[in-house]
């Protein structure tokens, strides 16, 4: 399996969340089920079950941060060139009606398209890695293909 592509920001953020999860959050649990606990009969306590299924939900983002982390394949911003898009780049493109979209290119695991962050692996990622400024890049969407001018790279 391919690593997750990860600025080194990211991997930090990542493995601080993981600390977070592994200790305040489990000791945040550990106090709700001693709580519920004291409420008496298990079988029919929702405090409980509510508690429990935290734990569980923690316990599968602990897994699956652990396992994102080993996997990791570290872009350093160093290494990147300015000139073409990458993992990083904050690229500004421009739609065939002229509108300009400001974008920036993150592995999949750091993807919010609200806040604009797109994964390389996303349609409009995908196309745009590795091109320059200038290049007008054909895009396959669900609606069909446009094309978007990279207009800057930062």
């Amino acid at each position: 399996m391919a690593g997750h592509l990860m600025t080194r920001e990211d991997y930090e953020k990542r493995k601080a969340h993981l600390e977070y999860l592994k200790s305040t959050r489990t000791l945040e649990i550990a106090e709700m089920l001693k709580i519920a606990r004291g409420f008496g009969d298990l079988s029919e306590n929702a405090e409980y079950d509510a508690a429990k299924d935290e734990q569980s939900k923690n316990e599968h983002d602990i897994a699956l941060l652990e396992e994102e982390l080993r996997t990791a394949q570290i872009i350093e911003r160093s290494a990147m060139s300015g000139d073409k898009v990458g993992i990083g780049s904050k690229v500004t493109v421009k739609n065939e009606a002229g509108a300009e979209m400001h974008l920036e290119i993150v592995g999949s695991m750091a993807a919010d398209p609200v806040s604009g962050k797109i994964s390389n692996e996303s349609p409009i990622g995908g196309a745009l890695f590795g091109h320059t400024v200038g290049d007008v890049v054909p895009v396959t969407t669900p609606g069909g293909v446009i094309h978007l001018e990279i207009v800057s790279i930062d």
